[in-house]
Formats: structure tokens, sequence, C-alpha cells
């Protein structure tokens, strides 16, 4: 999330400086040995084509891909690949390096639907140098093998990455400045291994065959969400575009079951560009995007709760950033537990659990921690009931929460927002044709990784029960 009181001078040069058209300036290669590259699609299925784009000091590489589950299974190796270095373009950033294909293959059909990893090695006299690229192959029939889809949080990948120069955040740009733009066509940095990985290696660990997507495939072929009866968000699924949106809530309505293990969820519009190569978020600056002049707000690159925009991402998962805040994060509650309060245990997410009204799960592993989501809550009779005022669906039913908030200064640009409030993180669920499950934080697959018999039961309820598609209309 990462807010931070705008400077206006400093957003209207960000304006110049990370998106306009202007003069191609090259950025200076590192001194030493080195390999970068990206391939031209982070989402393939079998019969595609996988190119990697590469630029590396040395005359050639060599590439090696694992499907990384369970263990790390080597798939593909090949050597001798020819390989130069390539400038760097001023606007690498934000409208990508535009490198030529170093090798291309088309992804054989016997790899399975996963995540990939692609090691680029430099050879020769020095061996030194080698990156990482990270890519999905989704599965060619869709929901023949499984029923369970995750798709990763490829978008919150790009905003956060600022090579080339520009993130969507200006803490650690090449200028000090907050990009509005950023490209896929560059070295990405995938948050995969603090969140998503130790979701999938316990997953396929307890037996459960899952079929893997990106963010984008929710716009681009929502028609494989049809084929499924649970869609899986994990981690840190912050940069939803409206398309994405549309058609997740699409598979909802229609009797679909999402399991929301993620936290600052849906946060911020995204507009997708450059046939999804791109994405734009003006983000605090919504009055600068060129939306913002025309009367189309609905899709304003700004925060989904934006009274503008109004939609808030409660609608969708339940709960939202706003009525949540950071937890053992940005220094609000620090010395906090970093655990989920049960509030109803008789209810089927708990089963199996033993765990009893007011007792408390999770602290060993920090579940409750970084970024939280939840929803505005009424207290009677020592239980939290869900205003609704907020978005969060009717039919919600919160379950546990932990104290969460917002860091001083985070709502200064946002002049509907109250000023230090105490919020919380909210595991709860709801129906509206399909059944809806939210953690409420990014860090429950923590919770998997370190064995919590709570989290590994709970979760365990969750694939068991909404693998299974409900009747539309129905409340498991």
């Amino acid at each position: 999330m990462r807010f931070r009181k705008p400077s206006w001078f400093l957003l209207a040069l960000a304006i110049l400086l990370c998106g306009s058209p202007r003069a191609q300036a090259e950025q200076k290669q590192p001194d030493g040995p080195f390999v970068f590259g990206y391939v031209n699609e982070n989402s393939r299925v079998a019969g595609d084509t996988l190119a990697f784009h590469l630029s590396c000091s040395g005359e050639e590489v060599a590439i090696s891909i694992d499907r990384v589950g369970t263990t790390r299974e080597r798939v593909f190796e090949k050597t001798d690949i020819a390989c130069q270095a390539y400038p760097i373009p001023d606007r690498a950033s934000s409208h990508g390096c535009d490198w030529p294909a170093a090798f291309s293959m088309p992804v054989p059909e016997q790899w399975r639907s996963g995540c990939y990893i692609a090691t680029v090695r430099l050879t020769g006299d020095d061996q030194t140098a080698s990156t990482s690229i990270l890519f999905v192959v989704r599965s060619a029939r869709p929901g023949q093998d499984t029923k369970i889809l995750l798709q990763l949080a490829t978008n919150t990948y790009n905003a956060y990455t600022n090579w080339g120069g520009h993130s969507l955040y200006g803490y650690h740009d090449r200028d000090g400045l907050q990009g509005h733009r950023v490209s896929f066509e560059r070295p990405i940095y995938p948050q995969f291994n603090n969140w998503e990985l130790p979701f999938v290696q316990w997953a396929e660990n307890n037996g459960y065959q899952i079929d893997y997507a990106v963010n984008l495939d929710l716009e681009r072929h929502p028609e494989i969400l049809q084929h499924y009866n649970l869609v899986l968000s994990v981690g840190h699924d912050e940069y939803w575009s409206s398309a994405m949106r549309d058609n997740l809530e699409q598979f909802i309505s229609d009797g679909g079951n999402v399991a929301f293990f993620s936290g600052n969820t849906c946060c911020w519009q995204v507009r997708s560009e450059d046939d999804g190569q791109a994405l734009t978020c003006w983000k605090q600056a919504y009055n600068m995007d060129p939306l913002y002049r025309v009367g189309d707000q609905g899709l304003l690159s700004t925060l989904w709760s934006h009274h503008l925009i109004g939609r808030p991402e409660n609608e969708l998962t339940g709960v939202g950033f706003l009525w949540g805040g950071y937890h053992k994060s940005h220094g609000q509650f620090m010395d906090g537990d970093a655990a989920f309060k049960v509030h109803r245990p008789d209810h089927w997410l708990f089963e199996g659990t033993d765990l009893k009204r007011n007792d408390k799960f999770g602290s060993k592993d920090t579940i409750v921690g970084y970024e939280c989501d939840g929803c505005e809550l009424e207290w009677k009779d020592d239980l939290p009931f869900p205003t609704h005022r907020d978005g969060t669906p009717e039919s919600f039913t919160v379950l546990a929460t932990c104290p969460a908030r917002w860091a001083p200064g985070d709502s200064y640009w946002y002049d509907r927002f109250p000023k230090d409030r105490v919020g919380a993180a909210v595991l709860g669920t709801y129906t509206r044709g399909g059944t809806v499950v939210t953690s409420g934080t990014t860090d429950w697959a923590h919770g998997l990784k370190g064995q919590d018999p709570a989290v590994v039961q709970i979760t365990k309820n969750v694939l068991d029960r909404l693998a299974k598609r409900q009747e539309t209309g129905s409340k498991p």
C-alpha cells in the first residue's frame, strides 16, 4: 500500500518523467557481469510461444526451467544461447525495454499447469551472473483435472517493481517520484516467494491439485472461469482492473466460489494498456488521470473505495483496506500478537479446530501481519457485526478479528477518510450466488508454512467445501 502525503509539484513532475513521450535517453548498465530478462507473456498455455527477451554482458547464456510446487521439478535445459547487451531505455519502466527475443520455444504439452521459474546464467569464462524469470502455464483443459484455480497477483508484482527507474511508488524510485504507468516488458521482481509459494507448497504437498493463472487472465480469458468451482487469491493481491473484477463478480453470481487468502486485496483500480503489457494507476493523484476530466470516473485509476468510483472492494471481498490497515508493520501494533480472535466458533470454517469463542490462533507465524482488510463493525453482546455502510454484503458473517490501523498521514490526500481510526483484520464469509471467504490479511499463508493447526484446518475446510460448486442462491 505505502501511502504518502503527496507533493503536487512532484506529482506534476512525475507526469513528465514517468510517462510523457520524450526523448529516449539510455540508462547505464551495471559495471559488473549481468544478465536481465523477461518473457513475452507471463501466462502461457501448451502450444503457445514462450519467448525470452534477454540482455547480458557476455556472449552466451544457459536457461534452465523448473516447475515449482512441492519440489522444484526440472523440465527444460538449454545451453549456448547467444546473448548480448542492449540499451535500457529511459522509459523502460513505463513502456518496456523492447529487447529482441534471444530464445523462443513452444510450451510443451506435457508441462502441467503451474508456476515455472526460468534461471538464466551467463556461461563461458564468467558464470557469476544469473537472473530468475517467473511465468505461469495455464491448463490446456481448464477444470478437467481440478476445480480449483489460483491466480497469481502479477499486477502487484509489476506495481512494486522499480527496474528501469520507476514503480507505482516513490519510496524506491530512481528520481524519488511516483510513476503512474508500469510495463511487464522488463525484468519484474515477483513477491511470489513470500506469499503464494508457501501456499502452493502446502497445497500440493497435501494432495490438492490446482490449476494456475495470473491476474490478467481474469481479464483476457474469463471463459476459463466457468470450468472451476473455486478461485483463489493468495498474499498481496492489490491491483485489479475493472474487467478482472467484473468477470469474477459474475462468476460468484453464477454460483462460483472465491477464497481470498490475501490482504490489501483489490485496493487500487488499474487499467490495462498495450494489450495487457502495461498497467496504469494514478493512485492518490486521481485528478491527474485523464478520465477525471472526461466524466468516465467509474474507471478512475485510484482507490476502488473512492467516492468518485463508488465501488468499494468490500462488495467483492467483504472487506477493504479503508477499514483495516497495518499490523506489526508501518509502526502500527508492533507489539501485537498477530493472531485472530475467534468470535463464532460454531461456523463451518472452524470445524475440526477445537477453537472456542475468544480463543486466538496464528500468533506463532504472525498470520495477521503487514497489510490487513476489514469492515465497519458494531458490537452487540461482545460480538462484532458489519454495519454494511461500507459496501460489505448483507450476508457477511464476521468470524474472527485482529486490530489494525493506518499509519499516521496515510489519509491526508483522501478528503473523506476519518483520521486515526482503529480498524481490524477480519476473517469472514458471505454468500451471494456462490460463497466468498476472506482472511483479511496478506500473511495467511505463513501459517501454512509454519503448520499452524488452526490455519491448516480452516484452509482445508475452505478448499474441501468450496471446490464443490453450490447451487445458485444456496448457502453452504
